[in-house]
């Protein structure tokens, strides 16, 4: 074999190498909610479909992954232990960002959601909900501010991140601004990451670009919730589930406010859909993200 002949048949394979990794990449499946602007990584959280896992958990679990989902956010276990739940989620591909838990257990049982939490093998604990009478005051808010502290110390120190998922009665006035600004200055960042759920944000009147703006680095985790159009909100963090809809379909700005969520360091995106029909609209709200250009 002369010198001539060896080179080019060198370069001949180098060439069939490059073609042969072009076309896989062409032909490589795309992911689920991932567009040319929004590139996640996104997951659902699991309670869009509480309905259905009430009923069938594994055939629930079935139906995400087919969806095209990878990752997931739980709130709750469905009557199986933390151990039996990860075992079901293994067993359908799906992998376990963050979870939920009641206010109470991080209150009065640290101990516990530390151990399901690492359990679970999730890297984010949060909480959703803090109970109060009436209108959420400052009195409510400095004593969840004590117990988050407390509690993301805690998960901290075992390696899990702790948050809070805004809910829209944060925001009821307090000095020059809202409960939701104290809350916050009170907060240890290196302990309390935020979860803005859009939702929550627009329904009691707030704009989530200008808060995600004021607080660049707080949001680590989104929850990608588009509300009908016409509706207006108050502060209660209350409403008929029918008001979420299919993004792209309400009056959520998602390219200024996805590309806002990028520049201030979110670092996981779900969504949640509490509609009646979630099941439903949670495909087409994925081929939204999909095309969805800014």
């Amino acid at each position: 074999m002369n010198r001539t002949f060896r080179l080019g048949l060198a370069l001949l394979c180098i060439a069939s190498s490059v073609s042969n990794l072009v076309f896989s990449a062409e032909n490589a499946p795309k992911k689920a909610g991932i567009g040319p602007s929004f590139n996640g990584p996104i997951g659902l959280q699991l309670y869009s479909l509480r309905d259905e896992f009430a009923k069938k958990v594994p055939e629930t679990l079935a139906k995400v992954r087919g969806f095209g989902f990878e990752n997931v956010e739980l709130a709750g276990t469905y009557n199986y232990t933390a151990q039996e739940f990860k075992r079901l989620l293994e067993e359908h591909h799906l992998k376990p960002i963050s979870a939920h838990f009641p206010f109470d257990r991080l209150r009065d049982d640290i101990e516990g959601i530390v151990r399901d939490a690492k359990t679970l093998g999730v890297e984010y604990a949060g909480c959703a909900w803090i109970p109060h009478e009436g209108d959420f005051d400052e009195a409510e808010c400095r004593g969840a501010i004590s117990v988050f502290n407390r509690a993301g110390e805690a998960l901290s120190k075992a390696g899990v991140k702790f948050f809070y998922h805004t809910h829209g009665y944060e925001f009821q006035p307090h000095g020059q601004g809202t409960l939701f600004d104290l809350f916050m200055a009170e907060t240890k960042p290196e302990f309390v990451r935020l979860q803005m759920d859009v939702f929550w944000i627009v329904h009691p009147g707030q704009d989530p670009v200008k808060i995600l703006r004021k607080y660049p680095g707080r949001f680590e985790l989104f929850h990608v919730k588009d509300m009908k159009k016409g509706l207006k909100g108050d502060l209660t963090g209350h409403t008929d589930v029918s008001n979420d809809v299919t993004l792209g379909t309400g009056q959520m700005n998602w390219p200024a406010i996805l590309e806002a969520a990028r520049h201030a360091g979110v670092k996981w995106y779900f969504i949640e859909d509490e509609a009646p029909t979630a099941a439903a609209q949670i495909p087409q709200s994925l081929r939204y993200l999909e095309q969805l250009k800014w």
